[in-house]
Order: C-alpha cells, then structure tokens, then sequence
C-alpha cells in the first residue's frame, strides 16, 4: 500500500511539474510575442543589438534571429542546429514554436537527443532529433542521411570545438542566415582556430575549458569565401551571425571585423581542480597563448 501511494504521489508530482513547465514556456513566448509587437509600433530596430532578446537562447539570439528572418527573404522555413544539447536552451526553439519552422538538431550525447524526444515539441512540431558526434569528414553525410539538403533558412553552428573546420566542409545545404559561435578570447586582430582533431572535447582540451573554436576573424574570412557577409555580433560575445550575400539588403549591412567584434565580459575559466577561478583576460590570454593553434593569414 505505501508503494502504491508512493507511486501515485510521484505521479501527481511529476504531472504538477511538467503543467508548471509548459506555463511558464507559453507566458515565455506570449511575453515575447508582445514585445515584437511593440517593436514594430515603435519603429524597426535599425541594428541587431536593438533588437536582441530572449526566450530559449542562451543570450539575445532570439531576438536578432526573428529581425534577421525580416529582412532575409526565407522560401524553405527549416533551420539545422548542431550541439543542441537538451534542447532546452537553444537558437532555433523560438523559432519552431513560435514561427511554425521545421528543423533538425543534432548532438553527440544519447541523454540529450532522448530528452529532446520525450518533450512534447517533439510531437507537436516538425522537428527531428539525431545523434551523432559530429566531424568535417561526416557532417555533409549526416545532412543528407537526415533529408537536409539545398536551400535553407537557418544554420546554427555551437560543438565548441571544430566549428570553423565543420562549417568550412559544409556542401550540401546552402542557409540564408548562419549563426556561429566564435571565441572573443583571441580578439579582434587575429584570424586563428584550434587545430583540427576529431575527437575534440572542450572539457578535455584543457582544464580551463576556454581552448575551444576559432577567432570572429577566421570565421568572417571563411565565410567570406564561401558567400556570405557578416552582419554583426550579439551584444555578450558569444555569436556572429552571416546573410548569404545575394540577399543581403538593407537595413542589414556588411560590417568589418572590427565594426562587429564585442569581447565577451563572461568568466568561465576553470582551475585545475574544476572550479571557477574567475580569470581576467590576460590571464586567459596566457593560457591560449600557450597552446596549439592554427594561424589561418600564414
């Protein structure tokens, strides 16, 4: 009898919090569609930084993503997002439930990709969950293997790891806004990536866990040459954001690097015991300095 009692508490508990979880979300998304709404009353912002805010994103992306979405011309709704984690904080989550998109996440962690699966946007949207560690020499397979080819709306790059050397192999889709991730660690000046290793772990990189990705300058570079225009940064540091540029229009502009670039101000940086140390940045400096990396203007 008390473990059937057990069993019918946990139960209620369980029902409780995932009725709490699914309110909060829609008085998430209701207060975020108000703020939409009050932006075009009061005039479109004129720069992605007016524009930033959140719902699921870890900073302002969600903001900039539906102002980017306004000024790109988008004839295929379907976004692909790679190390999507749980799902829980994303790029693209606002973007599916709140804008109606298709789209595929993918992750390397089993945990992850079945937590995103038992969520209930699973069923209720168009979305696809896969996993997969992802590496230069398999991510145009994985697209194709998931039914993502061609044209699409949106690509968001975040493996904290190998991003400028995955987005550098990608053939097979071709977004009309890129968001990726860079490391505001090595500046502004400097166009540098990790080397490439398939294997790569940020955690285990180094114990400071800020060894990861690659300098704006390499990205905007790269981008460059595969036709796109950086467009700017988010207001934390932590992601640019690239129109393909035959549709680049205004009041989206190419900027330079140095135009885009923000330093981030956050202090992740990890002692060797695994604790926040708190670091400033020539201390981080210091630390990136005395690593492998790739000088990509040599």
């Amino acid at each position: 009898m008390k473990r059937l009692i057990r069993k019918a508490l946990k139960q209620i508990r369980d029902a409780t919090f995932r009725d709490m979880a699914r309110e909060i979300e829609t008085n998430r998304i209701l207060a975020a569609k108000l703020l939409i709404s009050q932006l075009h009353e009061s005039g479109e912002p004129k720069t992605l930084h007016e524009s930033e805010f959140k719902v699921f994103s870890q900073w302002g992306e969600d903001g900039i993503i539906q102002y980017l979405i306004r000024h790109v011309v988008i004839e295929n709704d379907t976004f692909v997002e790679f190390g999507a984690s749980n799902y829980l904080e994303s790029n693209t989550r606002f973007l599916l439930i709140n804008n109606n998109w298709s789209g595929l996440v993918m992750d390397g962690d089993p945990e992850n990709v079945s937590l995103i699966k038992s969520d209930p946007i699973y069923w209720r949207y168009n979305l696809k969950a896969d996993c997969s560690f992802i590496t230069k020499d398999n991510i145009n397979d994985l697209l194709e293997s998931n039914g993502v080819s061609g044209d699409i709306g949106l690509l968001s790059v975040d493996i904290d790891g190998n991003d400028y050397w995955v987005w550098k192999e990608i053939e097979v889709i071709s977004p009309r806004v890129v968001v990726l991730e860079y490391n505001s660690r090595f500046g502004a000046e400097r166009a540098v990536t990790i080397p490439y290793d398939e294997n790569f772990i940020r955690q285990k990189a180094h114990f400071s866990s800020i060894y990861f990705g690659a300098s704006l300058k390499a990205l905007v570079n790269l981008s460059k040459q595969k036709g796109y225009s950086f467009v700017g940064c988010n207001t934390n540091g932590v992601n640019a954001f690239f129109v393909r540029s035959d549709l680049l229009a205004k009041p989206l502009q190419e900027l330079t690097v140095e135009e885009g670039y923000i330093e981030g101000k956050f202090r992740e940086a990890r002692d060797a015991n695994g604790d926040l140390s708190f670091m400033d940045a020539e201390g981080e400096r210091k630390i990136l300095d005395s690593l492998p990396l790739i000088e990509l203007d040599e």
